[in-house]
């Protein structure tokens, strides 16, 4: 993976990106994000792994930094919030060392940032943003496509960035690109030869989204934690009282380096702030079958209610 000659400026997740390595999925900006700014840089890092103390075999966390190697790949630093260093390996597919700059990596600087990193999918519902979060598989980026089928824009797919102003957490976008598997895409008939297949997961697409994707924060106004019920039917209930910290903590993109960097009294502060005044629901599908209609409708009926009763 060759170093470029220049550096280009990108903008997602609230920031303006100066990276050395071509990020083509992000926009380009030339102007002062709303998080401020941070740097993408290709450096030789195998020193400073051998030496990092480590948590596992493939993290180490040293005060602000978090390292993580992917065999094969490359060998990451993310630093205080602002550099997010990358040492790819000679085999290295640019593709796979895109998904861990702009998935895992980025989770983490948010962090570092005082960011809130939910792991899921946030759309555009009557003017305000809406979450939904939930397992590996749960549905989200599928339900996520067919609500914007049905008219909603996204805000952001597998990061969604949330700060909190005077109470109120607030969703920022990420970039237009979503990730479906191949069954997704053909409960959505859409042809998957049309896109790029992620690699070493030819069952999973990049799928590009930039006419429907919306590119302004927005008040975050709910949640919805998908989850599956072996036997069904498509159902939705609220998510009351204490229950909701271990939802929002669960959902949390990298919630594993919380405690190594020492975050927990700051992560615990900030869902605190919110938690009390953010509607959070449960939804919950049949294993088997295509329910995103279902789950739309109950989503958007449970919206309306919402809103009459405010």
């Amino acid at each position: 993976m060759a170093k470029t000659a220049e550096c280009l400026a990108y903008k997602a997740f609230g920031l303006q990106i100066h990276s050395e390595i071509p990020l083509p999925e992000l926009a380009r900006s030339e102007e002062q994000e709303l998080l401020g700014s941070i740097s993408v840089v290709q450096a030789e890092l195998s020193d400073r792994w051998q030496s990092i103390p480590k948590v596992s075999s493939s993290m180490g966390v040293a005060d602000n930094e978090v390292m993580f190697e992917v065999k094969g790949t490359a060998v990451f630093s993310i630093q205080a919030g602002s550099v997010i260093a990358v040492s790819p390996a000679a085999e290295a597919d640019e593709d796979c060392v895109r998904l861990f700059i702009l998935g895992s990596c980025m989770g983490i600087l948010l962090m570092q940032r005082g960011v809130l990193p939910l792991h899921g999918s946030a759309l555009v519902i009557n003017n305000r943003a809406y979450a939904l979060v939930g397992r590996s598989g749960a549905g989200k980026s599928t339900l996520a496509s067919y609500l914007m089928d049905q008219g909603c824009s996204m805000i952001s797919d597998d990061v969604i960035p949330v700060i909190v102003q005077n109470g109120h957490p607030l969703a920022i976008p990420g970039y237009p690109q979503q990730k479906l598997w191949q069954q997704s895409l053909d409960y959505l008939g859409m042809n998957s030869s049309s896109y790029r297949p992620l690699f070493q997961r030819e069952t999973k697409f990049a799928v590009p989204v930039h006419d429907r994707f919306h590119a302004e924060p927005l008040p975050l106004a709910g949640i919805f934690e998908l989850g599956v019920s072996p036997d069904g039917p498509v159902a939705i209930q609220p998510v009351l009282g204490m229950e909701r910290f271990p939802v929002l903590f669960s959902h949390t993109y990298q919630k594993q380096v919380v405690d190594r960097l020492g975050l927990r009294e700051w992560h615990f502060g900030l869902l605190a702030s919110f938690v009390n005044r953010l509607p959070l629901y449960r939804l919950n599908r049949p294993a088997e079958g295509f329910s995103a209609p279902a789950q739309a409708g109950l989503i958007f009926e449970t919206i309306h209610n919402s809103l009459k009763e405010g």
